[in-house]
């Protein structure tokens, strides 16, 4: 067995690492510290006080010790090759969870944390059917591992009733195994990541355009199985809009599904897995619609007077069909925090309402008949046009929000977000049932709180709500967000919205899923893990309650 420090078998990493930091988001070399202005502001607004003490280093965090034993470790070894499976705490530690606010909180602790016993990675759909096959027969929970993103608990390492759990890391799923130019479809290996898939279709004039926050550390196997929803998702879709077809390997036996761009052949079995997060098999490869790459892009962002008038503006682009890549929407809140970080939008000084952006792509007559017809809705519905400049910004920076909460929790402010969707006739009722819950259960742990919101994904019936909230951290950080978590579950369910648009269920929302899906959906969830996965082993606590 492994040791309880990094001093244990393989203290140095016997693994290639997965690409972001173990105790924070992404490449450690775009981290950016807050200014002595933000974290005045903090300190005014929220009461947030610097933490003491330092983070600890890897060097510092025990594991618990891995369960697996050494008959355990030379079965998968037998299946995979030694070089490709490790009890090594410096592998194991950076696959122990994902990316949530507590899961950084977590890594934060110097007390024994939970781990993944082992890390394996398998090169192909029969070596991933034969390790299946062992850890049934050993009873080793297998956690599907793609970029590690998921901020719902997703990838945790979770053993429940089982003797050990494995992480199955996919990265040498890494190619692009086919292209077909003229019907316009690609097949991606599961491992690929955002980067690297719009790197490998431009080769060859293609993009896919999914463009989620996570977009440079996350997977196409993930964004699958998770029902991504990238900022493209007005022009482009959701992903699982994209999905054509899916290779999986289950304990079962493996699917190859999808066989035509639309059929009647009874239930398509795809929607078993787009959203399945790994407890129904292991998704391997996935073909997807894809585009050439656009000859032109058009930015523009928008004012609008209140978060009421905007929303309504943009349903009306939607149900009119107008056609940007992508519209989204901040509330006075978001607005105002974005102006003070930012000063002046477009070298315009704007004092309050609600930011809109915009972006339309295709060729310069697509994009340019597109934006004003776009242009046309907005100004009839009351939106103040800005110019380019303020959507060219939020598109540079559109990934890096999440850098701003490391630093943020670093300084001592408590710092998540969530999302929901509901119809355009719900989303303002919604949004205030959100806010007010939020703001109730973190004034009763202490704190006072912030809450932003945007639109950030719209449709003909209704639109996505995307919250970030901002407190100062108690005593138990962890609780003091579990607590508020709790709340704002409830107020979602209670109020007519889906307890996640794009964010998955992992562990956070699975208490909530039978207000979902009701009585009768959980029974058929678990009758089809029955089926596929009989001794429980895949990625168990997820999803099904």
């Amino acid at each position: 067995m492994a040791s309880e420090t990094q001093a244990g078998p393989g203290g140095a990493p016997a693994l290639p690492l997965p690409p972001m930091a173990w105790d924070a988001w992404g490449d450690p070399a775009l981290a950016k510290p807050l200014s002595d202005d933000i974290r005045g502001l903090l300190a005014a607004a929220l009461g947030v006080s610097p933490l003491d003490g330092d983070r600890p280093t890897a060097a510092e965090i025990r594991l618990r010790p891995s369960a697996l034993t050494g008959e355990d470790v030379a079965a998968l070894a037998a299946v995979v090759g030694p070089e490709h499976v490790s009890t090594a705490d410096a592998d194991r530690l950076p696959r122990s969870g994902g990316k949530s606010t507590p899961d950084l909180l977590r890594r934060r602790s110097r007390e024994p944390q939970d781990a993944p016993d082992g890390v394996v990675l398998p090169g192909s759909e029969e070596e991933i059917a034969a390790l299946l096959a062992v850890c049934a027969e050993r009873r080793i929970a297998v956690v599907p591992f793609g970029g590690g993103t998921s901020v719902v608990g997703g990838v945790d390492p979770v053993r429940g009733a089982l003797a050990a759990v494995l992480s199955l890391d996919l990265r040498r799923f890494d190619r692009l195994l086919a292209l077909d130019a003229v019907s316009g479809e690609a097949v991606l290996g599961a491992g690929v990541t955002g980067p690297r898939a719009e790197e490998l279709l431009a080769e060859h004039g293609f993009e896919l355009g999914h463009y989620p926050q996570s977009f440079r550390f996350a997977t196409v196997g993930g964004f699958a199985a998770t029902r991504s929803s990238g900022q493209d998702s007005a022009g482009h879709g959701r992903f699982d809009e994209m999905v054509r077809g899916l290779r999986v390997v289950t304990p079962a036996g493996t699917l190859d599904l999808g066989r035509a761009p639309a059929s009647a052949a009874g239930p398509d079995l795809r929607e078993l897995f787009l959203g399945s997060e790994g407890v129904f098999g292991v998704i391997t490869a996935v073909r997807l619609r894809v585009h050439p790459v656009p000859a032109v892009k058009i930015h523009e962002a928008w004012s609008f007077p209140d978060f009421a008038t905007g929303a309504a503006a943009l349903r009306e682009v939607e149900q009119q069909g107008t056609g940007p890549t992508v519209i989204r929407l901040s509330d006075e809140a978001e607005t105002a925090v974005n102006l003070a970080m930012t000063e002046r939008i477009g070298g315009e000084q704007v004092t309050g309402g609600c930011l809109a952006v915009t972006v339309f792509e295709g060729t310069k007559e697509q994009a340019e008949a597109r934006h004003e017809r776009t242009r046309a809705v907005l100004l009839a519905a009351g939106g103040t046009p800005l110019g380019a400049e303020p959507a060219r910004a939020w598109e540079h920076g559109r990934f890096n929000a999440p850098y701003l909460r490391d630093a943020l929790l670093d300084a001592g402010a408590l710092c998540e977000t969530l999302e929901t969707a509901t119809d355009w006739a719900n989303l303002g009722r919604l949004k205030d049932a959100v806010a007010a819950s939020l703001q109730s259960a973190l004034t009763a742990g202490g704190s006072s709180s912030l809450v932003l919101c945007h639109i950030s994904h719209v449709y003909p019936t209704g639109a996505s709500l995307y919250f970030t909230v901002l407190g100062a951290q108690q005593d138990d950080p962890i609780a003091q967000w579990d607590a508020a978590k709790r709340a704002v579950s409830d107020a979602i369910v209670g109020n007519g919205g889906t307890i996640t648009h794009h964010h998955a269920v992992g562990t956070d929302h699975r208490p909530w899923m039978d207000a979902e899906i009701g009585d009768l959906g959980v029974r058929i969830l678990r009758a089809v893990k029955e089926t596929l996965d009989p001794a429980g082993i895949l990625n168990p606590g997820k999803l099904i309650p």
